[in-house]
Parts: C-alpha cells; structure tokens; sequence
C-alpha cells in the first residue's frame, strides 16, 4: 500500500506530533510533498514495553493521510480515555505503530475462509455502536477467529455473541509499520 518513503515520513511526522503534544509545543502540520495513498482510516498506537499506553484513530475515508496521522498521534499520545496522557519522562521508552487501513468488505463470519488471523483487522455494527479491532490484536492476544468476532463485538458494547446474529461483519487488511516493531 505505501513505499518505504511514505512509511518513514509517516512516522517521522507521527513522532514529532507525539511530541509536541507532550511537551506542550505547536503541532505542525505536515507538509509533505508525497502523494500519499488514500486510506479507509489510520490508526496509532503507542506502546511502553510492549504494553499499550494509547491507541486512536479515524475510520473515515482519507484524502490526507499526512494530516490525518499527526492529529490521530497526538490524540492517542494525551486522548485515549483508557489511559493518562503521556509524559515527558516515557518519551525514551515509547514505541509508536501506525495502521493504515486497506478497503472495508462485508463479510458473513461464518464462512470458514471469511478471517484470517494475522491478516485481516474487523469491524463490528450494529445500529449505532461500532468496534474495531485491527489484524495485528487477535495475533498478538493468541486469539482465534471465533474469539476475535467475540472481541471486536465486545469493544463495540454489543453482547459477545452478536456476529452470529445481527451484527454487521467487515474484514479489512492494514499496512502496519512504525518504530520498535
């Protein structure tokens, strides 16, 4: 999905947006003479040892990816309600991941081929709740297929059980990179 150049300057504009948030500086835009792709949505992590200290991001349809991942670093580095913002002090500590987000497919989750562990992130509706996990979460919680549907309801506020009733299932594939992978 994105060159090796757009992944690095992703990331470097993701990094310098992460820290002007915590040191309180300006956020810059990032100017980029890029073409960068458009995205179904871009999500950044942040991890300290490996585990999560913040999370945030859009699934809107991106013209400017740039943009788009300077607000959603800064926001997963002070906004993730789940955690405090970040200090100054974790800054060495931190590892940054960025997902961007490949097309979203409706999929029936009961076919046997419809999830591939590893491969596909999932997003679950129903009425107006939506939860979204992406494909590198059910890998790394040793999740299988059945318990990743499970999940994804679960972070949507739905009953665990709700993909094999009425919630509408979409699979997507994400282009994930970032520093400390």
């Amino acid at each position: 999905m994105l060159s090796d150049g757009d992944r690095r300057h992703l990331v470097d504009v993701a990094w310098r947006s992460v820290v002007a948030r915590v040191n309180g500086s300006r956020i810059l835009p990032a100017a980029s003479r890029l073409q960068l792709p458009s995205a179904s949505g871009v999500f950044v992590t942040l991890k300290v040892d490996g585990q999560l200290r913040g999370c945030l991001g859009t699934l809107e349809s991106l013209s400017d990816l740039a943009s788009e991942t300077v607000r959603c670093a800064a926001d997963a580095a002070s906004r993730d309600p789940r955690f405090p913002a970040v200090g100054p002090h974790e800054l060495d500590a931190l590892a940054l991941e960025i997902s961007v987000l490949g097309p979203f497919e409706r999929i029936d989750p009961r076919r046997p081929d419809a999830v591939s562990i590893g491969l596909h992130g999932l997003l679950v509706e129903r009425g107006r709740r939506r939860g979204l996990l992406l494909p590198q979460v059910a890998s790394e919680w040793q999740w299988d297929v059945e318990q990743f549907l499970r999940q994804t309801c679960v972070k949507a506020g739905l009953a665990a059980e709700a993909w094999e009733r009425d919630a509408i299932v979409y699979r997507f594939t994400a282009d994930v990179f970032g520093t400390g992978l």
